[in-house]
């Protein structure tokens, strides 16, 4: 597996997989009617969006960026996305350690997530297991197509010493 900048020539195949990860209900705020222009901007705009890819299979994808500009820009922020057929092989940590790299070597201080579903138990253990700590609660800001109103969770962690 290979993870690479994403280019235009990817965008179906990151298409599908978002479909289908909103399909599962799960994992992003993101209903049905998130149309393919919006997910074009959504994705291939201010924040950088890379692919894992198997030859040419399209894995993964995450996108990384600055969680909000100016004061917050030493922040950053990332969304990542595994076909749900290629789940549990390692792509999600691929992903993250790869997007962690990234973040370091282009400044940022540190990471957040902004809205992590609480009921994404793999994604939430894999980010604790990386370093993450839940610091926020969003009580039941995500509708779970199954379990109802669910809480999201923020999560944080440094990627250099605060200090620096």
């Amino acid at each position: 597996m290979q993870i690479r900048q994403a280019t235009d020539a990817d965008l179906e195949a990151m298409w599908r997989i978002c479909q289908a990860v909103i399909a599962a209900g799960d994992g992003l705020p993101f209903s049905g009617d998130f149309d393919r222009e919006t997910f074009r901007s959504h994705w291939f705009g201010p924040h950088t969006p890379f692919v894992a890819v198997s030859g040419t299979d399209i894995l993964g994808m995450y996108k990384f960026g600055a969680n909000y500009p100016g004061h917050g820009a030493h922040v950053a922020s990332a969304t990542y996305l595994v076909s749900p057929e290629a789940q549990g092989q390692g792509i999600g940590r691929a992903l993250v350690q790869h997007s962690l790299a990234q973040a370091q070597d282009a400044g940022y201080m540190a990471m957040q997530f902004n809205y992590v579903v609480s009921t994404n138990a793999p994604a939430v253990e894999l980010y604790k297991k990386l370093g993450f700590a839940i610091v926020g609660n969003l009580p039941k800001a995500f509708r779970h197509q199954q379990l109802g109103l669910v809480d999201a969770y923020v999560m944080f962690r440094f990627l250099a010493s605060p200090d620096s």
